[in-house]
């Protein structure tokens, strides 16, 4: 029974995997791209070594040092990825209604009094 749960958890897990491959793919530009892998990439892993954890029990304690080591490092990765390629000045789609890192960067400039 724990390897029919375990090969369900970790099929869940490929479809969140397999999704951020396609949000890749399809999303308009880089921010968007980095959002949807990241977020797809990280909960398909964590599932995906959840899914083992259940089908291997006595591995269990490593594989959960390897989610808090993804848990930890997706965000951050992708979060210093975004602020590079706005660094240098990546276009962004042309749908993008707000940009909220360039009012913050005003703001700052200004001391804080932005209107």
């Amino acid at each position: 029974m724990a390897e029919l749960i375990g090969s369900i958890i970790i099929l869940v897990g490929a479809f969140f995997l397999f999704s951020a491959g396609l949000g890749l793919l399809r999303m308009p530009d880089t921010f968007t791209r980095i959002q949807a892998g990241t977020k797809a990439s990280t909960l398909g892993n964590i599932l995906v070594l959840a899914g083992l954890g259940v089908y291997h029990p006595d591995w269990a304690l490593k594989l959960l040092i390897v989610a808090y080591f993804i848990l930890m490092t997706n965000p951050l990765s992708s979060h210093a990825l975004s602020r590079a390629a706005y660094a240098i000045r990546t276009p962004m789609t042309p749908t993008t209604m707000y940009d909220a890192l360039r009012d913050e960067q005003d703001k700052a400039a200004n001391g804080g009094d932005v209107p």
